[in-house]
């Protein structure tokens, strides 16, 4: 096999120049001689394993844009989720706090490129990562109804480096590649490792963080490793509130019980968050080798939810807005003559017909005896997430296959999570209401099995042809699990107008539940042929199976160039696809949102439910997508360049619809088909392909290493434009659901680092930009804004005590940048408590400090 030596040379040179701050790079990669693997370092080797089957890759050299970020550079930052350190180095990735968003504050999402998570593939050691068993059904409108893969098990202690690969992939990959893939890649070392203790906080005091986390390789016989990991975290709740307006209203009339703060919008409490990850390799032979890696994760999460008026909450306090007071007759018979009009005024408490007709009645019975200033349910859940996966790998030395590379594994992925709803109540039962609940859960099962192979063919070009190929086998499993009884039961008090199920979360009854399985394989090929020293291109085909939908194929065509020895130009065009996942296909789930400002209760409806294919539902299909790329490279000394254009173009988009309003023929017809709590429904919603989008965009990546202020330097700019337009879309998506499509993402993302290293100290800096984002609070429409552009800055100082110890200082967004205001021109009286737009893309928390002492043996 001929090498590009050159080319190879100048990639390893700047890795050398790069690797001491760890900072990422953009880069890609080259065959390299006998398909022998490059080590730079220790911390970041440059080399990337994703899009390519041929061997790892070098970096500065790939017909597609690969990002590499180091496990040194993860650990910089105030923050311990590591969705929010993969946002403060990736641009074009955007994380938003859910303050108040059912499940999707358990388990967040993330958008990368302006697409929502599940449209992003995620892998741990190049292979597929399980889904959480979470669909944000309140996901701000870009990831409503999205289900993607929860990375925040992932502790970065744990990690080598993470390869992101910035391009539609899944024709090599599969079903969900359609924005780019993600790939974690654990640590290998077989001896060494670190321990450390992290504690920060808010500047507003609150929010205070634990995190304690190690790491430790030990050798696997003499011909193996062992290398494991943990990671135990606690964060206290934030709060970004004020008074709700009918709180400090019903203060004022003098109404009981009613907490300074009734609507809490801030970071949720997490607790108990553990996570351990081992990854185990042993060679077997000089030609093969066994490895095995897996995890097993559990925290627990609380948070806000919307606080219940004790004048107007229907199916609790009134039926009628908030005119009469909703009254239940205890004895059963109906015999306890119980009054029915009861006007609320400012103070219902000192109504003299509440006082004769209520309170000194035994036989009748109003919620404002049990709970006279409302009530505020807090949600929360335990989520569990484990995997294992187990391989062999190796070279086939005789035979026809000989010279040709085998990799045969098999993969097992579990996410569970169990929802509580605390501090609520079932109004139906009435006095006899428990106040906290479990109204059930979800389960994710995923097992995959690879065969992949691949060998170099002579085909007297450049170098030799890789042709790779393989198999898959996927079965995709989602469970829903019945809550406890009080949870959905009907009580006594339901005919007389009273709210079914545990408020704001009724359980998951018997006949809800259910287990769901979907099994898919598939074939595929990839080619990556040298024509020339100068030119390379490579063909990737796939081809998917789906027992329900049926079958998809795909392809890509990349391509890369050199003009001259330093620079380079690239690109590609694929053809992509998401399929549906089991959980949308199938789940309901009774929810309560805001909708213009009002307080209801929604139901989230199969597609192929009548009432949903009455109103536009229709069998759930793949998302299909065509995407292209072009790009340069550019490498001279120590500055390295990558500017990449891409437009990705998705037609049949999955997301859950715009709420739809209930009419009473509709609610009977639901009622029919044994839909709790039917009458107190106000709209429904369902999965469904209703919209196009075309999502085009700018990333540019520069790095420069350098010996300056008597130490060694490194500097990276990443900056990333990106734009969506929904080109098709219908009323069952909804004008304001396009708006948040298209407006919610700042359009331009850049940041700027610097690491700075001398003999004893260290120093990390970096400045983050967000652009103009539209600000959106309770989802409602009417209080929407453009706000204003803003910038953080990051900053840690580390001390070297000795080869061992460290201690650092550090703050995320240092000058304590606030997130964008409310408009109460737009949002009068402040009806729901908050103070700022909760789509900031750099979170409603202001800023964070922390100290850390790290020991490394």
């Amino acid at each position: 096999m001929k090498l590009k030596s050159n080319a190879l040379q100048q990639a390893i040179k700047f890795a050398l120049a790069t690797t001491a701050a760890g900072l990422f790079v953009s880069g890609s990669a080259i065959a390299q001689e006998e398909q022998t693997e490059v080590k730079v370092n220790k911390n970041v080797e440059k080399i990337a394993v994703v899009g390519t089957r041929s061997a790892p890759r070098s970096i500065g050299d790939s017909p597609v844009p690969i990002d590499i970020i180091g496990g040194e550079e993860l650990s910089k930052s105030g923050n311990t989720d590591m969705l929010e350190l993969l946002k403060g180095a990736i641009p074009s990735l955007n994380v938003h706090s859910m303050p108040i968003s059912d499940a999707a504050s358990l388990v967040r999402p993330a958008n990368l490129r302006g697409l929502p998570s599940d449209s992003t593939l995620i892998l741990l050691n190049g292979k597929r990562r399980h889904r959480a068993s979470v669909i944000a059904f309140l996901g701000g409108g870009i990831n409503d109804g999205a289900q993607g893969s929860d990375i925040s098990v992932i502790p970065s202690i744990a990690l080598k480096q993470v390869e992101v690969l910035r391009d539609g992939a899944a024709a090599q990959y599969g079903s969900d590649a359609i924005a780019g893939v993600l790939n974690f890649q654990l640590k290998d070392a077989s001896e060494g490792g670190s321990f450390e203790v992290r504690k920060g906080r808010y500047y507003e005091g609150d929010g205070d963080t634990t995190q304690i986390s190690g790491n430790v390789g030990l050798p696997f016989t003499d011909d193996g490793f062992a290398n494991l990991s943990f990671q135990y975290k606690t964060a206290d709740a934030t709060s970004r509130s004020v008074q709700r307006y009918d709180a400090a209203q019903l203060i004022k009339a003098g109404v009981p019980d009613i907490p300074a703060i009734t609507q809490v919008w801030g970071a949720p409490e997490v607790d108990d968050d553990i996570s351990i990850f081992g990854n185990v390799g042993l060679e077997l032979t000089n030609d093969s080798q066994f490895y095995m890696f897996g995890n097993y994760s559990e925290r627990d999460v609380r948070g806000g939810f919307y606080y219940r008026n004790p004048h107007t909450r229907p199916g609790v306090y009134s039926n009628d807005g908030g005119n009469t007071l909703l009254v239940g007759d205890l004895t059963g018979d109906m015999s306890g003559n119980c009054p029915t009009n009861i006007a609320i005024t400012d103070n219902v408490l000192e109504s003299p017909d509440y006082i004769n007709g209520v309170a000194n009645n035994p036989d009748c019975f109003a919620f404002n005896e049990m709970l006279p200033g409302g009530f505020t349910p807090n949600f929360g859940g335990n989520i569990t997430d484990t995997s294992l996966t187990i391989g062999t790998k190796g070279e086939f030395t005789g035979g026809f296959l000989e010279g040709a590379y085998y990799d045969l594994s098999g993969t097992v992925g579990y996410n569970e999570s169990r929802y509580f709803i605390y501090d609520t109540i079932n109004a139906s039962l009435g006095p006899d209401s428990p106040r906290d609940f479990s109204p059930g859960k979800y389960e994710q099962l995923e097992k995959n099995f690879n065969f992949d192979i691949s060998k170099g063919f002579d085909f007297d070009l450049a170098y030799d042809v890789n042709i790779a190929g393989g198999l898959e086998w996927h079965e995709e499993t989602f469970t829903v699990v019945a809550g406890d009884e009080a949870s959905f039961i009907a009580g006594p008090l339901t005919d007389q107008g009273f709210g079914i199920g545990s408020n704001g979360f009724p359980g998951f009854k018997p006949s809800d539940a259910g287990e769901y399985t979907r099994r898919n394989y598939a074939a595929y090929i990839d080619i990556e042929a040298p024509f020339t020293e100068e030119f390379l291109m490579g063909l990737a085909l796939r081809y998917e199976d789906y027992d329900t939908f049926g079958s998809t194929t795909n392809y890509k065509l990349m391509g890369q160039y050199h003009l001259t020895e330093d620079l380079n130009i690239r690109g590609s065009i694929s053809t992509g696809f998401r399929a549906p996942t089991v959980g949308q296909a199938n789940v309901s789930n009774v929810q309560t949102n805001l909708s213009s400002g009002v307080l209801v209760d929604s139901a989230l409806l199969p597609p192929t439910n009548p009432i949903a294919v009455q109103l536009g539902g229709t069998e759930l299909e793949p998302e299909e997508s065509q995407s292209y790329t072009f790009g340069a490279v550019y490498t001279i000394g120590d500055l390295f360049l990558t500017v990449d254009y891409y437009n990705i173009q998705v037609d049949d988009r999955i997301s859950q619809s715009d709420k739809i309003e209930l009419d009473q023929a509709d609610k009977d017809t639901l009622e029919a088909a044994g839909v709790p709590n039917v009458q107190n429904l106000a709209q429904v919603s369902f999965f469904t392909n209703d919209f196009d989008t075309t999502t085009q965009g700018v990333d540019l990546v520069a790095n420069y290493s350098a010996e300056l202020f008597s130490g060694s330097s490194t500097f990276s700019l990443a900056y990333n434009w990106n734009e969506t337009e929904v080109t098709r879309s219908s009323n069952i998506t909804g004008v304001f659901k396009v708006s948040r499509l298209e407006n919610d993402l700042p359009n331009h993302r850049a940041t700027l680092s610097w690491a700075q290293q001398w003999e004893s100290f260290s120093a990390f800096s970096r400045l983050n930009y967000f652009g103009e984002y539209q600000g959106v609070h309770v989802d409602y429409d009417d209080t929407a804004k453009t706000a204003d552009a803003a910038i953080t800055l990051d900053v840690e100082v580390t001390y070297f005590m000795n080869d061992s110890i460290s201690f650092s200082l550090g703050a995320q967004n240092l000058l304590d940048q606030e997130a964008e205001k409310l408009d109460f021109t737009v949002a009068p009286n402040n009806n729901w408590g908050g103070k700022y737009y909760e789509t900031s893309p750099y979170g409603i928390n202001g800023g964070f400090y922390y100290a850390k002492a790290t020991y490394t043996f």
